[in-house]
């Protein structure tokens, strides 16, 4: 590579990994353009077409990528994903297995990156599976994401939501209470941990539950809601947050 191309090369880089799509792209089509032997000019254009809309020119940027890198498991989930767009589903279940298989075969090899666009792509599919009312398929989904990244605390929010949905009130109440003991500021499961205690008939629980959401946010809208019903004694509605509808 000559010193001008290595310059365009890192420039676009700099732009790229700081948001700065357009002015990334002037730089990276470039070396595009003169068939740059680097997987990463094309996946980095592919992400940036696919936010333009441009679905398939960040499909043949993708696929691109790996031609010259058939392992390059960014660039694959990026080109899975617009398969589903373009409605390529069979390609795109084919390359999502053939990348789980490869997980599989090199235990520890995916890196944090990877494992993380991995379970927010189970997540999705767990929530479409809730959405439309199927649970069982909805927590099977939500379980592959946290073997992925077992610290995400949202996903295993709506894992215990969908458990307590479902009428497993004790795995439910594992799931939140996990994340309260690993991150206590997080008030989305403390509020479903309080849900979970309260439909269980644990209602001094649920009660020091919303009560400490209070401590730590005051004015919490949902706990202040919750604990005046529970005094007087009323059904505790679950208004933890809109749902989608599914289609």
């Amino acid at each position: 590579m000559d010193d001008g191309a290595r310059e365009r090369l890192t420039r676009g880089r700099d732009h790229y990994q700081a948001g700065e799509y357009e002015q990334a792209e002037s730089y990276l089509a470039d070396l595009a353009a003169g068939d740059a032997p680097f997987a990463d000019v094309f996946d980095m254009l592919g992400v940036i077409y696919h936010q333009q809309g441009r679905i398939d020119e960040a499909q043949q940027m993708f696929e691109r990528a790996l031609a010259i890198n058939p392992n390059y498991t960014e660039a694959a989930l990026n080109l899975s994903v617009t398969y589903n767009d373009v409605g390529k589903y069979k390609e795109a279940n084919a390359l999502y297995a053939r990348i789980m298989e490869a997980s599989k075969n090199a235990p520890g090899q995916l890196d944090p990156f990877a494992k993380g666009k991995l379970a927010n792509m189970h997540a999705d599919l767990g929530a479409a599976y809730r959405d439309v009312g199927l649970p069982d398929e909805a927590v099977r989904e939500y379980e592959k994401a946290l073997a992925l990244c077992p610290t995400f605390h949202d996903i295993r929010t709506r894992l215990g939501a969908t458990l307590r949905e479902a009428g497993r009130l004790d795995a439910a109440a594992r799931e939140f209470e996990r994340v309260r003991d690993e991150q206590p500021r997080y008030l989305p499961a403390r509020l479903q941990l309080g849900l979970a205690y309260y439909a269980q008939g644990r209602n001094a629980e649920a009660t020091a539950e919303w009560q400490e959401i209070l401590a730590l946010e005051p004015g919490h809208k949902s706990a202040t809601m919750y604990l005046a019903m529970v005094g007087a004694k009323a059904p505790v509605p679950d208004i933890t947050g809109p749902r989608r509808q599914g289609k």
